[in-house]
């Protein structure tokens, strides 16, 4: 894990150090192959250190251990309904095979340990669709484990901690925070939390506690440094090199040098996707083009698009064939300091006392679906607009109980929101609407409309939440309808979300060997693809949480099983101890 020169030549070369290329990496090694990973920026762990860290992985053993039943069978029929014409069965059956084979090769062989997300399909109820067992989470993970290269680990995004602290998924840290001006409990808790955390930042300048995708990528970069993989940051791969029609390595740049570097089996290529790519957005995404902005969580400087336009230089098919290009998410604008940030809107949408608002002052869909689906709904009622957007709205007693974006719940002040534009906030929602700038009369109509019914626990526009997925994402605490509650106790309130992602769909086209093909459909031998590099086996869809990081390390772990299968020196899985 120190900081070094790349070896001229190796076995595997693994661009991107997001899970997909660490899950490349580690399996390599683990097949005796010699590795070595480059990652352009000076930190590593990609988006992934930014995620929740779900990785979603039907039929694997955890799930069976707790007696769930689940199929390859049932996911497979999930997913064909969920993708439609865009579902591509190789690749699927590929995933759904060894998805569950490397979750367990990675608990026996590496320092990878997971937990049993206790997390919905986001469509349960559709054939083959579960409400639990798919989703699993990385146990938390002492950084200091890093060693030196504990400092070359990508923070986790800033706008979802508090004061840099992470939340895990698989706990009831959120739980906690959220009752803690209502609870003894809780506030014991929290308090016990914070302090830990501050004593934390006080000696090593960061958390040590890693949660989620943070928890992925320290877990799995310690397992490639027992390995002896070196993760080189601060080296950007600029061309592939092909020599007699196969790819033999990469030119990467380093400090102004540019260096060749060979791969005797294969190069993977698992930088991201194409997020931050403003140009190739512009091209795709037609409310982009309408002169909309398109907001992503994705670390700057990273999911550029460099893997995807290196490999079209050389052939490589890009499939943009798909209904929905990205994972669709409505997102805030967040203003600390002089820096702006993105705010993924994952969780106060579920509960009772939101609704989201077209420009028209009008509701669009369900606000308690998935964040894909209402991104699609965003879309759908802006396509005649320039600008794609929608507003959230609430009232004090909602604001004050769960918070609104980036805006805290009690007892943190709404006032830091409102100072910097954040928050819009008006005593009646007469002037709400005046400062939205949303038709005023509109927006009485439609809240008093929705209040009739949500007073009785109902939405009978949008049946919000009437679903079991809706229902998990509530309050459950919250009664007849964990989801619904009416919107009357001024001052209101209001933010502005925009189309976000979560990441891209669209990418490069590969067989279920994760093997790129080129645009006549044939196999371009020595390079492989990982990760939102590589086209989405979802299809444009998105059923459940961790459909981005539980494909991306089981393509990593083919691809390099695949490459461990060919050439003289393939040997077997290694039978390390943990």
């Amino acid at each position: 894990m120190a900081v070094e020169l790349p070896a001229r030549e190796c076995d595997v070369l693994v661009i991107g150090s997001g899970v997909g290329g660490l899950s490349a990496a580690v399996t390599a090694g683990l097949n005796g192959l010699s590795v070595q990973v480059i990652e352009k920026d000076a930190v590593f762990g990609g988006t992934t250190a930014f995620s929740g860290g779900v990785l979603w992985i039907p039929d694997n053993h955890l799930a069976r251990q707790q007696g769930i039943d689940d199929s390859q069978a049932a996911a497979r029929t999930y997913l064909q309904g969920e993708a439609g014409d865009s579902f591509r069965p190789e690749v699927v059956d590929a995933f759904l095979k060894n998805g569950p084979e490397m979750l367990r090769f990675f608990e026996e062989h590496t320092r990878f340990r997971c937990n049993l997300y206790q997390y919905p399909d986001y469509h349960p109820d559709a054939p083959g669709g579960v409400m639990r067992g798919r989703s699993v989470v990385p146990e938390a993970f002492d950084i200091r484990e890093l060693g030196d290269a504990m400092p070359r680990l990508r923070k986790p995004l800033r706008t979802i901690t508090f004061m840099g602290m992470m939340f895990s998924s698989s706990n009831n840290d959120l739980k906690h925070f959220f009752n803690a001006t209502r609870s003894l409990k809780s506030f014991t808790y929290v308090v016990k939390r914070l302090s830990r955390h501050l004593l934390e930042v006080a000696r090593y300048g960061r958390g040590i506690t890693a949660n989620g995708g943070n928890a992925v990528v320290a877990r799995l970069a310690c397992s490639a440094r027992d390995l002896g993989i070196p993760i080189h940051t601060g080296v950007a791969a600029k061309d592939l090199i092909v020599e007699q029609g196969a790819v033999r390595g990469v030119v990467v740049e380093r400090g102004g040098e540019r260096i060749t570097l060979y791969a005797r089996r294969g190069v993977v290529l698992a930088s991201g996707g194409f997020a931050r790519d403003e140009a190739r957005l512009k091209k795709l995404y037609p409310h982009v083009q309408r002169g909309g902005v398109q907001l992503s969580p994705t670390p700057p400087g990273v999911d550029t698009g460099d893997g995807i336009a290196m490999a079209e230089r050389i052939g490589a098919r890009f499939d943009d064939s798909y209904p929905n290009g990205a994972a669709w998410i409505p997102a805030s604008k967040v203003q600390i300091g002089r820096q702006s940030y993105v705010f993924p809107h994952l969780v106060d949408r579920y509960k009772p006392g939101f609704i989201m608002l077209n420009r028209h002052g009008v509701r669009f869909c369900n606000e308690a679906d998935s964040y894909h689906d209402v991104g699609i709904a965003m879309i759908e009622t802006c396509r005649d607009d320039t600008e794609t957007f929608a507003w959230q709205i609430c009232d004090r007693r909602a604001l004050r109980k769960y918070g609104m974006g980036f805006a805290k719940p009690a007892p943190i002040p709404v006032s830091l929101y409102l100072k910097n534009g954040y928050l819009l906030e008006g005593k009646t929602l007469h002037q709400l609407a005046q400062k939205m700038g949303v038709p005023p009369q509109a927006l009485e109509r439609t809240v008093s409309d929705y209040n009739a019914a949500a007073r009785q626990g109902l939405d009978p526009q949008f049946g919000r939440g009437e679903s079991a997925y809706n229902r998990y994402l509530g309050d459950s605490h919250h009664q007849p309808n964990p989801c619904v509650a009416p919107i009357e106790q001024g001052p209101f309130y209001a933010v502005k979300l925009y189309m976000g992602d979560l990441g891209t769909f669209h990418g490069l086209k590969t067989d279920a060997e994760a093997r790129v093909l080129d645009n006549q459909g044939r196999v371009i031998p020595g390079l492989y693809a990982a990760g939102n590099e590589m086209a989405s086996i979802m299809g444009g869809s998105y059923p459940g949480a961790g459909i981005t990081i539980g494909p991306a390390a089981t393509f990593g772990y083919i691809a390099a099983r695949s490459m461990a299968a060919r050439g003289e020196t393939a040997v077997q899985p290694a039978q390390a101890a943990s």
